[in-house]
């Protein structure tokens, strides 16, 4: 099934058990037994809607939208109805899920790096809070910032919707609007001047380099020194930016897919806070630390 369609009837579920539940209450029918059906088709129904987010990579706000709006409605519905038992589940619900509404889609979120696209600085399972303010205040993902707008800047770690697929990618941005990008023998020339590069370590497997801009620096990873890689000079257009992988020759980014367009940035890769490598792994901890 259709991860947006099973959503929809997930959604459309949980109203009409929430329905069915202030029914029954106000008929005074509310029996035990349909009592846990009722909270084992809703959970469920919440269960099945957040799963299909999450695999497709999709945005919980709107569930978070409709879950405060359903639970305000059950308060209203107690207060009109004077039941003090449908008031108090209702705010029960909705100041709950204001807060949380309003720290994920304002303040913070988390993310989990999906690849090795950003190594070695984030690893595949990594578990990160995205600073959703760093860039301005904004409801839906593709959204220009309504409040508190501001730029990226250099080296930002981005977090944004890939142009095409409108799926989460994270990256480093490289390039701003106006700039001149190129990238040849793996080094990035930015209005005409190579970025500088420093070895750290050497082996057989990959080379790893600190890669300094103007004040602030990265260590970055190259895999296939031999493989000569060659992007022609370009201007990022306006409204338009740059971004690359610091896996340099392990990373779906901008000299591929193209530039990412402003409104699409959503948050900056603040700090990891957990690592979980894969269902059976035990999370760890000792990566925890801000992101540089």
């Amino acid at each position: 099934m259709n991860a947006d369609v099973a959503i929809v009837l997930s959604v459309a579920a949980l109203v009409i058990t929430v329905l069915a539940w202030v029914r029954f209450v106000l008929a005074e029918e509310l029996t035990e037994s349909k009592s846990t059906a009722l909270s084992t088709i809703g959970f469920v129904s919440v269960g099945v809607a957040v799963w299909n987010i999450f695999v497709s990579s999709g945005d919980l706000t709107l569930l978070l939208i409709i879950g405060t709006l359903l639970s305000l409605l059950v308060y209203l519905a107690g207060l009109y109805f004077a039941n003090q038992e449908i008031t108090n589940q209702g705010r029960g619900y909705f100041w709950p899920l204001v807060a949380i509404f309003i720290v994920r889609t304002f303040l913070f979120e988390p993310y989990q790096i999906p690849s090795g696209s950003m190594m070695p600085g984030l690893k595949e399972g990594d578990f990160i809070l995205v600073n959703k303010y760093a860039y301005g205040l904004k409801i839906n993902r593709t959204d220009n910032p309504f409040a508190l707008a501001s730029d990226p800047e250099y080296g930002d770690v981005v977090v944004f919707l890939e142009p095409n697929s409108k799926i989460p990618f994270i990256k480093r941005l490289i390039a701003k609007p106006g700039d001149r990008i190129a990238y040849r023998n793996k080094v990035i020339y930015l209005n005409g001047v190579p970025l500088p590069q420093e070895i750290i370590k050497k082996n057989q497997q990959e080379y790893l380099l600190n890669e300094i801009f103007n004040s602030t620096s990265r260590i970055i990873r190259i895999t296939q020194p031999q493989r000569n890689d060659f992007m022609d000079e370009i201007i990022v257009p306006e409204g338009q930016y740059f971004v690359m992988g610091d896996n340099r020759d392990n990373s779906n980014d901008s000299r591929y897919w193209g530039f990412v367009p402003r409104s699409y940035f959503f948050g900056k890769g603040s700090l990891i806070w957990m690592t979980w490598e894969c269902w059976l792994c035990i999370p760890s901890f000792a990566r925890a630390g801000f992101i540089e």
